[in-house]
Order: C-alpha cells, then sequence, then structure tokens
C-alpha cells in the first residue's frame, strides 16, 4: 500500500506539484494562475471516481497518483466517487452508451472502491485526505431545482462545442448523457462552495467536463478554480494500457491475482517501463535514473522492470504478496522445487498455469494408484498423445510430476496432492498439465 512507503512524508513541503508532475511525464494541461494558487497556500484538489466496477483497475491509478502528489506537496486531496454520477454515465471517450447499474450493484461497487482508496492516502494531519459521495448532495435535489438553479448558467452552446459531445451527437446522444457534465460540473461547484475546493483533476478526456465546473463556479458562484490534467497512458506497441488477454488488470487481487498483477509490469517494454517508473512509484529522479543506467548497461537483466514490478506490487498488494508473486513466477521461469509448490497458495499456484491443459480424477480413482503412463495418456483430455507417446518421454526422462522426475513405473496417489487436489505434471521446461482431484 502507498501509505506504508516510508518515504511517503505527507508533512506540509515546499515541493513543487507541477514540477514534480512535470518530470514524471504526468501533466498535460493546467489552467493559467494554478501554479501561483499551489506556492501562495494549501490548495484542496479533488478527482472523480465512477463506480462501474467493485474495483478499481491500474488505469485509475494515474488520477489517484494525482491525489498521492498533491498531498505530499502539502495539499489537501478528495477522492470523490459517484454514487450520483454513476448512475448516468460519463460519455467521454466512449462510443456507446454505457449500461445502468441496479442500486444494488452501484452500492456495492462505491463501497469496495471506497475502502480501496482509502489505502492510498492519509486521512490524518493537517493535511488530511477525505473520501466524499456525491449522491450526499444530489439525492435530495430535484429535477427542477436542478434545471433552474444549475442548467440556467450553462448554455447549450457551450455545452455541445465539447468535444465528448461532439463526437457522439452525430450517431445519438441521450439526454441523460448530455447532462452529464453539467452534473460533474455541479459537483466540482458544490465542492468549492462546501470545502473550499480550488481545483479539479483527471485525465486529458475529462477536460471538457472539468471546465464546466470552472465555468459553473465562475458564472454561479462568480469565484475562480482550476483544472489539470494527466495524459492518457499508452504502450509502446500500441495496445491499450491496463489490458491484458485476460482484460481489466484489477487492483483487487480477487480479479488480478497477485502473480498476474506482477507479471504486467514485469513485461513491460524496455520504453514503458521507463515511463511507468515515473508514474506509478514514489521514486525520486535519482532513484530512477540509477536503475535506468544499470539497466542501460544490462538490458537483459530487465532492472527498470524488476524494479517497476516490485514497487507497485508491494505498495498495492504487501510484501507477502510480492514474494507470492515472485515464488509464482520462478515456477515458469526458473528453478523451483515441490517444496515450492506446495508453498504456493491454491489461487496463486491455478492463476499460473490457468489455460494449461486438465484433467479430471476422482479421489477414489487415485487412492487405488494410478501409473504414469495412464495419467499421461488416458481420460478425455489426454497429455500425450498414446502409451507410446508417454513410455518415449518417460525413457528421456522429460518428465516430472510436482517438479520431480519419475520413471515409467512412477505410481500416483493422493499423496502426491496439492492442497485441495492438484497434481502438476511437466515435460520438458515449457509443457505443463494440471490433474485436479475431484470427489
Amino acid at each position: 500500500m502507498l501509505r506504508s512507503d516510508a518515504s511517503f512524508d505527507l508533512t506540509f513541503t515546499t515541493m513543487d506539484f507541477i514540477a514534480e508532475l512535470k518530470w514524471r511525464g504526468m501533466l498535460h494541461d493546467a489552467m493559467p494562475g494554478l501554479e501561483e494558487q499551489l506556492s501562495k497556500e494549501q490548495t484542496t484538489g479533488y478527482v472523480g471516481f465512477d463506480p462501474t466496477a467493485d474495483s478499481l483497475h491500474i488505469g485509475n491509478l494515474v488520477p489517484v497518483m494525482l491525489l498521492v502528489h498533491l498531498q505530499r506537496a502539502g495539499h489537501r486531496p478528495i477522492a470523490l466517487v459517484g454514487g450520483a454520477t454513476g448512475m448516468v454515465g460519463d460519455p467521454s471517450g466512449k462510443t456507446a452508451e454505457r449500461q445502468f447499474l441496479d442500486l444494488e450493484v452501484l452500492q456495492h461497487n462505491l463501497d469496495s472502491q471506497k475502502a480501496q482508496l482509502e489505502r492510498f492516502l492519509d486521512f490524518e494531519g493537517a493535511n488530511a485526505a477525505q473520501v466524499v459521495n456525491n449522491h450526499d448532495w444530489f439525492k435530495d435535489f430535484s429535477f427542477l431545482d436542478f434545471i433552474r438553479d444549475v442548467g440556467k448558467h450553462i448554455t447549450v452552446n457551450y455545452m455541445t462545442a465539447k468535444e465528448s459531445v461532439k463526437n457522439r451527437l452525430e450517431g445519438g446522444m441521450s439526454f441523460t448523457e448530455f447532462s452529464y457534465q453539467l452534473v460533474q460540473g455541479y459537483d466540482f461547484f458544490h465542492l468549492w462552495k462546501t470545502h473550499n475546493c480550488l481545483l479539479q483533476m483527471g485525465g486529458s478526456d475529462q477536460w471538457g467536463n472539468m471546465t464546466t465546473g470552472t465555468e459553473l463556479i465562475r458564472r454561479k458562484g462568480q469565484g475562480h478554480a482550476f483544472a489539470l490534467t494527466a495524459p492518457l497512458i499508452t504502450k509502446s506497441d500500441g495496445s491499450k494500457f491496463g489490458k491484458s488477454e485476460g482484460g481489466n488488470i484489477w487492483i483487487d487481487k480477487a480479479r488480478t491475482s497477485a502473480y498476474k498483477f506482477y507479471q504486467y509490469w514485469i513485461n513491460a517494454a524496455d520504453d514503458d517501463a521507463a515511463k511507468y517508473l515515473r508514474i506509478f512509484t514514489l521514486m525520486n529522479q535519482d532513484q530512477i535514473l540509477a536503475i535506468e543506467a544499470e539497466h542501460a548497461e544490462n538490458p537483459g537483466a530487465r532492472a527498470m522492470q524488476k524494479a517497476l514490478a516490485a514497487d507497485v506490487t508491494k505498495r498495492i498488494h504487501g510484501e507477502g504478496d510480492l514474494n507470492t508473486a515472485i515464488a509464482a513466477t520462478a515456477l515458469l521461469f526458473g528453478k523451483s522445487t515441490e517444496e515450492d509448490l506446495r508453498a504456493l497458495p491454491e489461487s496463486e499456484l491455478l492463476s499460473v498455469f490457468e489455460g494449461v491443459p486438465q484433467r479430471e480424477v476422482s479421489r477414489s480413482d487415485l487412492a487405488q494408484g494410478m501409473g504414469i503412463i495412464d495419467m499421461l495418456a488416458g481420460g478425455e483430455t489426454p497429455f500425450l498423445s498414446s502409451g507410446g507417446d508417454a513410455r518415449r518421454a518417460l525413457k528421456e526422462n522429460s518428465v516430472s510430476v510436482n517438479r520431480n522426475k519419475v520413471g515409467p513405473d512412477h505410481t500416483l496417489t493422493t499423496q502426491d496432492a496439492i492442497g485441495s487436489g492438484i497434481i502438476l505434471i511437466q515435460r520438458g521446461k515449457k509443457n505443463h498439465y494440471l490433474v485436479r482431484i475431484t470427489g
């Protein structure tokens, strides 16, 4: 977790927030006058998160890190969870309208995301963080009151000029989605009025929504506020950041195992790893430059990727899960023993070998003993094509059970089971087969 990092000093400092974002490659745009405001006094800023799922994913870490750096610079962060806006759905960057969530699912997502956000920030001290829910101020706000007190301050011409709207008008856009920017704009106005919040931050695709908020503060409140955006993260190969073959990389390890989480970062391309070290870690510039220099001397050792994966995994999941992820990685790419297999949590073991061929064997059949040749070549999904193929592999000494080499006379029993009932069979270094024990 980020809070556990020893260098995470949240006392008021003279750290230049804007300069920090610039060298980290985290600044896309900012309104004029923001630097002067930040240097003048402690400033409150917020980021909004819509509860589209019951976990944040690593794409959400960019705005989270904006809040982290804001707090490290001595300012006051607010994380807003969108209990109200989550009912509407943000059209920014979308080609089709989002599916509405029922209230029970929405509340579950809100509670889960709030708990995750509370792990990243410090909620004590002079610049204590807050988590707020915009449903708290929208729940008693009638439609007529909203269009009279809020809607009259923003023109339709102003709203349709936004890129998030223009890109959708030709194909059709509901009034619900059209109104989203006004609802988000009121969030900023409310926080400005009740918390003296002067800054909203987010991804560059949020600029239109943010400026609606600053415009509402200017027109309705005769006040002044600021917006700041970070660039949308892209990968050097053109694929979408935060995605794998299985979809999003989630912070919740029930959705994305510690092993898969670690693997995402360890497999980053060199150009991406250098960028991610700046964006997703709290290492200072000298530390990152030293890692880059080490990597340049021996690229094959992947110093940047190892430092990145270790840092992010440890801060998000803790040292125990980092060690588990490293141990799981060794099962596929390094030397490991049966002891290593049995020490790994069963969920991580299954995560490592997700997608490999599997066979089910009843516990009662295995209790009587099953010859290795029958195990390799039998069943509906045999590992090897025939008994002859199995004998040849065994003769070559290329077959192992739970990392132990076996011969043609080997018999498997329930004693070979790992956890609730898993046996790992391997031919050579790369071919794996899972036996699942049932009953």
